[in-house]
């Protein structure tokens, strides 16, 4: 298992930039958290591909920006962000780059989903489409899988990992 502590023993030469790209980039190496962060993208995607390009039913991005910012009442800065995070977002979390940038990132949005549209429908997702929306047993799930993948790093198989072990190695 990765110690995620600061090193005591770095010289003042080392810069901050690089001690934060070594604190972003390390990981564990287990082969479980390179299984939450390909499902987690695999799962955030599409929804990111409804709200920026319109794809699998959804309405693109100036309707997705109207309806945050007008119906939701979210700041354009903010409702643009989740559209970019769950996107983009999702392919870095594929390709296990940032992980622990964007994992975090998706976890606040699953929390302000769920309080500003999905609580008021209750727990569960609408299979039957009885409800008049869905529920939030989704968020709960992509936001532990989120806070995982902050606390653990990208896994195995990750860019992420490339990046930290190239940090490692010229220390």
């Amino acid at each position: 298992m990765t110690d995620f502590t600061f090193d005591a023993s770095l010289t003042r030469r080392e810069s901050l930039a690089a001690r934060l790209v070594n604190v972003l980039t390390r990981t564990d190496e287990r082969s479980i958290l390179t299984i939450l962060r390909v499902a987690l993208a695999v799962v955030i995607f599409p929804h990111g591909a409804q709200k920026l390009l319109g794809w699998f039913g959804g309405y693109g991005f100036a309707a997705t920006m109207g309806f945050m910012t007008n119906d939701i009442g979210a700041p354009a800065i903010l409702a643009f962000l989740v559209i970019i995070a769950e996107s983009f977002g999702a392919v870095a979390l594929l390709l296990g780059f940032g992980s622990r940038i964007v994992a975090p990132v998706l976890a606040a949005t699953m929390v302000v989903a769920t309080a500003t549209v999905h609580l008021q429908h209750g727990f569960f997702m609408n299979w039957s489409g009885q409800q008049a929306g869905e529920g939030f047993e989704f968020h709960i799930l992509a936001f532990a899988i989120a806070v995982a993948l902050t606390i653990g790093g990208s896994g195995r198989f990750s860019i992420d990992g490339i990046i930290g072990r190239s940090v490692d190695a010229r220390r």
